[in-house]
């Protein structure tokens, strides 16, 4: 590779790093063409983009971007690194236990994982960044807890304009 490509692949990845808020690196080093083929084929389905880089390659671009912040990921840069971009924070994690159960195999490992700026490191976060919620669905949350007692007092006033027409209703039968 001409130093040209390197900085090509470079800038590539700078801009992918960019865009993205999250991103998984992953081993897929043992899995075979088949396997990979159909890694692909599911990220595709699911919007994920994976792309297969060198790790001097991607330290370069992270590094180039804020190399304190993407600091946590340098010591899993080694071996086959498979990386994995999406707009999703627990969509990759999916993927991958998904993909893992079909093929009954713990392959791809996962190396790490950044999310919105924390770095996961490890397979076993696996299962963590899988039950992770995403804004919006954290924020529905957060509108059904403030909802929730509002509407309680609602139901409260309601029940008790109907407990008065009754009460209204019987003192009416007895006179």
């Amino acid at each position: 590779m001409t130093p040209a490509q390197k900085s090509e692949v470079i800038s590539a990845l700078k801009e992918r790093f960019s865009q993205y808020d999250n991103f998984y690196i992953t081993n897929t080093e043992s899995l075979t063409v088949e396997q990979v083929s159909k890694l692909r084929r599911l990220c595709f389905e699911k919007n994920v983009t994976m792309q297969v880089a060198k790790n001097t390659l991607i330290k370069k671009a992270l590094e180039q971007l804020d190399a304190e912040r993407y600091a946590g990921t340098f010591d899993v840069l080694h071996g086959v690194t498979a990386l994995m971009f999406s707009e999703s924070a627990k969509e990759p994690a999916m993927i991958l236990t998904d993909f893992r159960a079909a093929a009954k195999t713990e392959l791809p490992t996962l190396k790490a994982a950044f999310i919105d700026g924390s770095v996961f490191v490890g397979n076993e976060s696996l299962e963590a960044l899988r039950t992770l919620k995403s804004k919006n669905e954290l924020i529905g949350e957060v509108i059904g807890l403030l909802q929730s007692p509002a509407k309680n007092v609602i139901s409260a006033l309601n029940a008790g304009s109907k407990l008065a027409s009754l009460v209204k209703a019987l003192e009416d039968r007895q006179a």
